[in-house]
């Protein structure tokens, strides 16, 4: 498997500063709040001196119009035209937003991503989904559009704490999980996942998802294997996005770690998955993430919000499930109760 060739991986000021070199007639820069103070002094060197920076709010509280709109004004206010280029220094809220802006200002100038969180390395930087969050659904507003560049330095995780690592790394089991059982089992080797290389696994696991996108750019087929253990995970990130506080916030990949022992559950439930393989993803998921507390009184809620998942159609609930640990099938039909039965015997474990 191959890296793309806008795909770059190595020093963020070297790889900058050869797509700076090109002729822009602007250059602006989109942080949160946390990366403006941790990662743009490590790109600002190599930056032009009239760059123009944008800075948001942090979270994915604020991943919606009312903050595009904020970016757009600045992009307006400071004339930019079709040939400026936006630059995305951050995680998958600034990567997923900053790309949907780009994309639909002025019907679409250049973008570069420049992700700074495990996550955002090797999901949201790569394949081309740009989006916001609407009316508490994940990602439910987008578009698909390739970025300029994507320049990936694993230096940068050097500034997450423990717990946005460990979210991260979900996205790199599922990859396993669906395509690569050998990376699954490499994944899980070490006694402290920090102790994998990320200069070896990060870019395998962009050059897997790659791999998937390129057979199917649009998510019409083979490509929607890339949600295993989102359908619900989605679902239970929404539901805790929505009622409960910030600081009692559920990550990206600890909402998807529990999608993927629900649905894994759902694949033995199905016959398609035996039960030591789920046994085994389990087990791993839980000694890792924990078991995340879910209100009784929650679980209809949250099993109706898989209604409004992106692979569903005509009403039904298609999701994408493991038949065996490296592999992966799509458009299995879900009905809802069977969604709310695989949600239960998780809160009961």
């Amino acid at each position: 498997m191959q890296l793309p060739d806008y795909v770059r991986i190595g020093a963020i000021q070297k790889s900058l500063t050869e797509v700076l070199q090109q002729s822009w007639s602007a250059v602006f820069v989109l942080t949160d709040e946390n990366t403006h103070f941790c990662c743009y002094p490590l790109i600002a060197p190599v930056l032009p001196a009239d760059h123009e920076l944008i800075v948001i709010p942090a979270g994915e509280i604020h991943k919606n119009l009312q903050t595009c709109a904020h970016i757009w004004d600045a992009l307006t206010k400071a004339q930019a035209d079709r040939n400026a280029l936006l630059i995305n220094l951050g995680g998958g809220v600034i990567g997923d937003m900053g790309g949907f802006c780009a994309a639909t200002y002025k019907r679409g100038i250049r973008f570069v991503q420049i992700p700074t969180t495990l996550l955002a390395q090797v999901d949201a930087s790569v394949g081309g989904k740009l989006g916001i969050d609407f009316q508490g659904f994940k990602n439910h507003i987008g578009v698909f559009q390739e970025p300029a560049y994507v320049l990936i330095d694993t230096h940068f995780l050097d500034t997450l704490p423990l717990r946005e690592l460990r979210s991260g790394f979900a996205e790199l089991l599922k990859h396993g999980l669906i395509a690569d059982a050998q990376a699954w089992q490499e994944l899980c080797q070490p006694s402290d996942f920090q102790m994998l290389d990320w200069g070896e696994v990060v870019p395998h696991s962009v050059a897997l998802k790659q791999s998937v996108v390129e057979q199917d750019p649009t998510e019409k087929g083979l490509r929607k294997i890339l949600n295993f253990g989102h359908t619900i995970g989605h679902a239970i990130e929404s539901y805790f996005l929505e009622n409960q506080p910030e600081d009692n916030r559920l990550l990206h990949g600890e909402a998807i770690a529990v999608g993927m022992i629900t649905e894994s559950w759902l694949a033995v439930h199905k016959t398609l998955l035996p039960q030591e393989s789920y046994e085994e993803i389990r087990n791993y998921l839980l000694n890792l993430y924990g078991k995340v507390a879910i209100p009784q009184d929650a679980v209809s809620d949250i099993a109706r919000l898989a209604l409004q998942d992106k692979k569903n159609q005509n009403g039904t609930i298609f999701l994408s499930l493991i038949d065996k640990i490296g592999s992966c099938r799509f458009n299995i039909p879900a009905t809802q109760a069977e969604i709310e039965e695989a949600i239960w015997v998780y809160s009961e474990m």
